[in-house]
C-alpha cells in the first residue's frame, strides 16, 4: 500500500525542524507501510558535496572487520577520484556521511565509491541527504537523530514490501543517480518499467534496486539535464510513463507532485503562506498543523511544483 509525504517551508531561511516534522507525518501513516521508512531532506545548499553511503544492509556478524575495511576502501576510492575528504561521520556501523571538496564528474565519483563490493551511494549533492532504513518512522528518525535536522523541504516514504525484498536498497526515496540533489518517492506501479529501465541503462545509468520508483527519479533528472524545468519534466513523464501512480520529486530548491490520468492513488494537499504539506492521507498533514485546516485532492494528470 505504502504512503508518501512532502513538505516545503516558504519562510525561515531553511532553518525549520524538517526532520522532526517529516517523522511525525510518516509515523501517522505507519499502517500504510511498516517495513521501512525513508527521507530525502534538504538543507541550504553548501559548497561542499555531501555523500551518504551504505556499507551493507546491516552489521555483518560473521566478519566484524568487514565494515571498517569497506570504509577504508571507500575513503581510498574517494581520494583516488580527486575528492578531498573534509569530514566523515559514522551514523551507525553500516552508514556513513562524508563532506567532500570536489569539482569533478559526479558519476565518476559515485562509480568509484560503488566499485567497492556491497557499497551503495544513497545520495550525493550539495543540499540533499537521503536517510532510509528498516522499521517505522519513529525507529528510523530516532536512530538517525532526525529531530535535530534543520532544513527547508523534504519528502518521505513508508513502505509495505510487495514485489521486492525488505531491505535498505529497496526502501524509498531514490536518488536520481548520477544527478546531484534530485530524489523521488512514489506510490503506485509503472507498467512500462522494464522498457524504461533498458532504455536508461543503455544511456549509462545504473540502478541500485528493482523498484520502479527509481526509474522515475532517473527519468526526471535526465530530462532536466537536457534542459527541461522540473515542471516540464514531470508533465512529460505523464506522457511517457504508464501505470497508476502518484509521485513526488524534490530538487535543491523545489518540490513537485504528479498524478497519472486515472488519479487512483490518493493524495491530499494543504497550502498556506508559510507551508505546503502533502501526503497520502490527511492524518499526516494534521500531525504537523496545530489548527483547523482545509485540504484538497489534486486532479488527474495534474502536476504542481513549489519553490522555497
Amino acid at each position: 500500500m505504502c504512503g508518501i509525504a512532502g513538505i516545503i517551508y516558504r519562510n525561515g531561511g531553511g532553518a525549520h525542524r524538517v526532520g522532526r516534522d517529516m517523522t511525525s507525518m510518516l509515523q501517522s501513516m505507519k499502517h500504510r507501510g511498516p517495513d521501512s521508512t525513508g527521507y530525502a531532506l534538504y538543507r541550504a545548499p553548501s559548497h561542499d558535496l555531501v555523500l551518504r553511503i551504505k556499507l551493507a544492509e546491516s552489521v555483518d556478524q560473521h566478519d566484524p572487520d568487514a565494515l571498517p575495511r569497506r570504509r577504508r576502501q571507500v575513503e581510498a576510492r574517494v581520494r583516488a577520484a580527486g575528492a578531498q575528504i573534509l569530514n566523515v561521520e559514522e551514523i551507525n556501523p553500516y552508514t556513513i556521511t562524508a563532506n567532500l571538496a570536489f569539482e569533478g564528474d559526479i558519476k565518476w565519483l559515485a562509480d568509484s565509491v560503488e566499485s567497492v563490493p556491497h557499497v551503495e551511494v544513497l545520495s550525493l549533492g550539495h543540499a540533499l541527504e537521503i536517510i532510509k532504513d528498516l522499521g517505522d518512522a519513529q525507529t528510523v528518525g530516532s536512530s538517525y537523530h532526525l529531530d535535530d535536522y534543520l532544513g527547508s523541504h523534504a519528502i518521505g516514504h513508508v513502505r509495505m514490501a510487495t514485489e521486492s525484498d525488505v531491505d535498505i536498497s529497496n526502501a524509498h526515496p531514490y536518488w536520481a543517480y548520477p544527478f546531484s540533489d534530485v530524489a523521488v518517492v512514489h506510490n503506485g506501479q509503472l507498467t512500462n518499467y522494464h522498457q524504461w529501465r533498458r532504455r536508461l541503462e543503455r544511456a549509462g545509468h545504473r540502478f541500485a534496486s528493482d523498484c520502479d520508483s527509481e526509474i522515475i527519479a532517473v527519468y526526471l533528472a535526465e530530462r532536466m539535464a537536457q534542459g527541461d524545468s522540473l515542471e516540464v519534466a514531470m508533465r512529460r513523464s505523464l506522457e511517457d510513463l504508464d501505470g497508476v501512480f502518484t509521485y513526488m520529486c524534490v530538487t535543491e530548491d523545489a518540490l513537485g507532485v504528479a498524478k497519472d490520468e486515472l488519479a487512483a492513488k490518493p493524495l491530499v494537499l494543504y497550502e498556506s503562506d508559510d507551508i505546503v504539506a502533502l501526503a497520502s492521507e490527511e492524518i499526516a498533514i494534521r500531525a504537523i498543523i496545530d489548527h483547523e485546516i482545509d485540504t484538497y485532492d489534486p486532479y488527474e494528470s495534474e502536476v504542481m511544483v513549489w519553490t522555497r
